[in-house]
């Protein structure tokens, strides 16, 4: 099994900037090592035949065609709205006092 000692764990926990006690810098260690072992499991079920992916089902962007169409005007969009002054929604404040 992988060991990291508190110390290497304190290290990548400055170089991240993460603040950690001494109760997690332990517990910290024992699980980096499983997590290490555990990798080390996976890359040999891996072969030189299995593609590296990084996603299991591939991706595809799906894109239309640009097509200018009619819009709705200010008023008809404001036509629903709880409160509007007839070009524009209007909403209640919701960051405090200072407006």
């Amino acid at each position: 099994m992988s060991e990291f000692s508190t110390e290497q764990v304190r290290h990548l926990a400055g170089l991240a900037r993460i603040a950690l006690t001494e109760d997690e810098l332990g517990r910290l260690a024992g699980e980096l090592g499983a997590i290490v072992d555990n990798v080390a499991i996976v890359q040999q079920a891996a072969g030189p035949d299995v593609v590296a992916t990084s996603h299991p089902i591939p991706l595809v962007n799906v894109y239309r065609d640009d097509v200018p169409t009619e819009t709705l005007t200010a008023e008809q969009a404001v036509a629903g709205a709880p409160e509007h002054d007839g070009s524009r929604f209007k909403v209640s404040a919701i960051l405090g006092e200072e407006q």
